[in-house]
Formats: structure tokens, sequence, C-alpha cells
């Protein structure tokens, strides 16, 4: 059954009715078909004004929502033989951040990506996606081996930050971070960013310094969560929706400010209302991404992804 957000309270009023409507139905043998047709009609609508219309806030609440496809959906849904790949070789293994070797439309590609979990029990045992320092040097070990072998790489990014726990600033949060987003910038392969959910602070640049960097329709990007920038800026986190508005944080302001490449559309109501859909439309998306940086030389693609990225801001 779909979860609601608050702004959808309408939607779920009308769909509600509707299940009522075909409970009773069964029940009874009433010929009820009509009636459904008509106030499924009149959701379809509801629902399509409500996401042609979204605040940045809205917009917000959408892209944390529980039922959006996380990394191991991905995963099935646009690789095939994946062979996962562990640690940092140096600490441990943080399971906020995985990766390993993929087929991605018969070609060979590395995949990193950030997974929230999507129940208690993985939630905690991936961290809610907040990647620790050993996260970080575990991508930064494999983009080096992706570039060792000539593979390009492809990352999945959904996470509301970094971990800002004390253990992870004793490892050299910042740290990671840092080198994380400089091997990004230096890479001598492809590098094809995707944005699916929360693209968090440097917890999400880390790993989206790309050549492309793509962004579903109703994803978010910004350099710290609505909650935080208003709890800095008007002392209270009640004033997140004003915010995100100022931030800027939404796919449409980040293509115009050319901080993002390409929008990915999203199916009517969300990537969660039908994920495969929304695999389909990023498969796509990768696809042609990919394509449009083959041939390129290793110099190329690592001299026009820091002009990329140094330009940002300019006016």
């Amino acid at each position: 059954m779909a979860s609601f957000l608050d702004f959808e309270k309408p939607i779920a009023e009308l769909q509600a009715r509707i299940d009522e409507l075909r409970e009773t139905a069964a029940g009874g043998g009433i010929d009820i078909d009509a009636e459904v047709l008509r106030l499924q009609a009149k959701s379809d609508r509801l629902l399509r004004d409500t996401y042609l219309r979204l605040t940045p806030w809205q917009k917000t609440q959408v892209a944390r929502h529980g039922d959006r496809p996380h990394f191991k959906h991905y995963l099935a849904g646009l690789f095939d033989d994946f062979l996962p790949l562990a640690g940092d070789r140096a600490f441990g293994d943080d399971q906020a951040i995985l990766g390993g070797l993929a087929r991605f439309r018969g070609r060979r590609v590395m995949v990193i990506g950030h997974e929230k979990g999507d129940d208690t029990a993985s939630r905690l045992r991936h961290n809610f996606g907040m990647g620790k320092p050993e996260g970080y040097r575990k991508a930064i070990r494999l983009m080096q081996l992706a570039e060792r072998f000539g593979l390009p790489v492809i990352t999945l990014v959904d996470t509301s930050g970094a971990f800002p726990g004390i253990q992870a600033e004793e490892r050299g949060q910042a740290e990671a971070i840092a080198r994380s987003t400089a091997q990004c910038l230096a890479l001598r392969v492809p590098l094809v960013a995707a944005i699916v959910g929360e693209g968090g602070s440097g917890g999400a640049v880390a790993l989206s310094a790309g050549n492309r960097v793509l962004m579903f329709e109703h994803a978010v990007y910004s350099v710290i969560s609505p909650e935080g920038c208003a709890s800095i800026l008007w002392r209270t986190g009640d004033r997140a929706a004003d915010a995100a508005e100022a931030m800027k944080v939404t796919a449409q302001d980040l293509k115009a400010l050319g901080v993002i490449d390409t929008i990915v559309p999203e199916p009517l109501g969300g990537a969660q209302r039908d994920p495969a859909a929304a695999i389909g439309s990023l498969a796509d998306a990768l696809s042609a991404a990919l394509a449009g940086l083959a041939g390129q030389s290793g110099d190329q693609l690592c001299h026009d992804r820091r002009r990329k990225f140094l330009a940002m801001g300019r006016l």
C-alpha cells in the first residue's frame, strides 16, 4: 500500500474512498466500476497537479521518501554480474557506502553508491546511508581500481550527509571526504554520478564530482540540510521550508545554475510510486551519458571535469 506524505493528504483521502468502495462491492455484489473510475481519474489529476507545483521543501520530503528505490534496487534493476568489493584496507568495511564490479548494458563498470536501508534493521546496519571515513576510503580504492583497468565509474548518491559522529572525526572524516572528492576529479576514466534521492553536503560531493552529473526530477542536492541551514540562520529548524527555498536545492534550480547536467524524469508522483519505471529512466540517462564520453582520452576527461567544477559559481 502506498505511503503518503503530509502534503498528499487529499490524494490519500481519495484513495481511501476508492479502497472503501471496492471493499464494499466485494462483499455485496454492487457495481461500483463507474464511481471508482471517476474517483481514480480525479485522484490522478490531483496527483499530477500536486507534483507539477511542488515546493523545494516538498521535493525534499519526496527525496527522503522511504519507498524510493535504494542502492540494492538499482543494482538489481540496472546491473548484471555484480561482484561486491569490501573494505578500505586500513580500518574496516563501511556498509553505508557499497560498491563493486558489474556490467551495465553489457559493459563492465565500477559502481559505487550509498545504501540507506529500507527497514529498521537494514537502516541501522547501513547507518542510514551516512558514510564514515572507511567508506570514502573504500570508494577511493575502487575508483583507483577502475582506473587501473580502464573501467567507467558510476556513482549513485543518496545520503543526508557524511556521518558526524566523534568516531568518524577521530578517524579523519574531513580528510577522507576531501581525498575522495579529489580522486573523483583526478580520474582518467569516465565518471557519471547520479543524485537519486538526497545529495547532502560533502558526503554527497565526495562521490559526485563527475564528468556528467545526473539528478532525478524530485531529488535534492545541497551543501547542508534545510533543517541545518534554518538552525544556523534562524536558530530554529521550523523554518526548514524557507531554507530549502533559499538554497536552490531542486534539480530544476541546479540545472539552471550549471551544477548538474541532466534532469532524469520520474514517474507521476515520484520514483516511490513506480520504482521500475524510475530505474528504467535512469538506465537510459546513464547510457546516454556514458556514450557521450566514449572515446575521450584520460587527459581530456580529467581536464574537462576539473574545468567544469572550477567554473561553478563564476558570474
